[in-house]
């Protein structure tokens, strides 16, 4: 018997461990429900061997359920993947309980059994051709046989390892954004670091005509450019600051925040236990802090028609958060990706209806692997 644990404590222990708390503990009352029902289960066929080694797996795949959802055992998963896993033992549970259900009971489950066959499964495929087919066949009062069962079953539980496949691409679509982050984040940081220690190295300063020499944060107005006398590369040097790179990408990080921020509108959520809308708006943070570095030294390279040179300090800043809003032209190839990763999930152009979950024995549905809100 697990220990239990005072309610709020377990109730953090959890909501920060693997998953939210809500979603674990509808899994742990499915597996409870589940339990139950398989243990009042008997052989239609009336071999009771057969009939209990059914039962004893069935209750086997629920101890595996529940293992998964103990997250002091295992604290060393994946975030959401202890979900998925306890899903995935709990279907294998509900298929095993089919086989000791009578076949009426079956053909009364059959519609919600279809629609996770259509749901998960292409409209090429056989396996979902021959079950729409034996629904169309078999009247409302009709008992499948055991070859209709075994198609069925079959049927199921190859749609529910489709939905297992649709969700473990949204882990791993999420965990190369992550990726990707970590990595532009220490790209940023670095450079922030080069910048505060080497100056003049490459400095973020220009020398327009009659003004002087203008900085992010800094500046230098007695100094004017004379092509044949004055050295531009060493006044540059002289007048910017090791607080320069720092404040641009600062400018560009919040400039790519309100991106994010503005890009929520057009986020429906996702229901996945992987935070997809999460991981593509911290992909923006450094994005935005680098193409506002980038995008002024394309500007002093004169790669940018008329934005040879820039006046004032304030426009430096202002053409840093235009660059770091900027970043939004190369996120949002990865934003529509990560929606069309969450649309596959559940259906695709190939399932011509929405479908519910599936249904447990007694009619109830058994959600899909559980998921949260983003």
């Amino acid at each position: 018997m697990e220990d239990r644990e005072s309610f709020p404590s377990r109730q953090y222990k959890l909501a920060w461990g693997k998953g939210r708390w809500e979603l674990r503990e509808v899994l742990r009352s499915r597996v409870a429900e589940m339990r139950v029902l398989v243990s009042t289960r008997v052989d239609p066929g009336g071999d009771r061997a057969a009939g209990q080694k059914i039962k004893e797996a069935a209750l086997g795949e629920l101890d595996q359920a529940d293992d998964a959802l103990n997250h002091s055992t295992n604290s060393w998963r994946i975030p959401g993947s202890s979900l998925a896993v306890a899903q995935a033992h709990l279907d294998m549970a509900h298929s095993l309980m089919l086989r000791l259900a009578s076949s009426v009971e079956v053909r009364a489950l059959l519609p919600g059994l279809l629609s996770v066959v259509r749901e998960h499964l292409s409209v090429t495929d056989l396996r979902r051709s021959e079950v729409e087919k034996m629904e169309q066949h078999i009247g409302p009062e009709g008992a499948l046989n055991n070859r209709q069962r075994e198609l069925l079953i079959d049927a199921v539980g190859v749609a529910r390892q489709a939905l297992l496949r649709e969700t473990l691409r949204v882990r791993s679509f999420v965990s190369i954004v992550y990726g990707v982050f970590a990595a532009l984040t220490s790209i940023a940081i670095v450079v922030a670091v080069l910048g505060a220690r080497y100056p003049d190295v490459v400095p973020l300063c220009f020398g327009p005509m009659d003004v002087g020499i203008v900085c992010p944060t800094g500046d230098d107005s007695v100094f004017h450019f004379d092509p044949g006398v004055a050295d531009l590369d060493s006044a540059y040097a002289d007048v910017a600051k090791s607080r320069d790179y720092l404040v641009v990408e600062l400018a560009g990080l919040g400039a790519a925040a309100v991106a994010a921020a503005v890009t929520l509108r057009r986020i429906n959520g996702t229901a996945m236990p992987y935070n997809v809308p999460v991981a593509l708006a911290l992909l923006k943070l450094p994005t935005g802090a680098l193409t506002a570095v980038l995008g002024l030294l394309l500007v002093r390279g004169a790669f940018v028609p008329g934005l040879s040179a820039l006046d004032s300090s304030a426009q430096i800043i202002g053409w840093a958060i235009i660059f770091g809003y900027s970043q939004q032209l190369f996120t949002r190839l990865v934003d529509r990706q990560g929606q069309a990763v969450l649309d596959a999930v559940g259906g695709g152009p190939s399932t011509p209806q929405s479908a519910p979950p599936h249904d447990s024995a007694d009619g109830r549905s058994v959600p899909a692997v559980p998921q949260e809100d983003g």
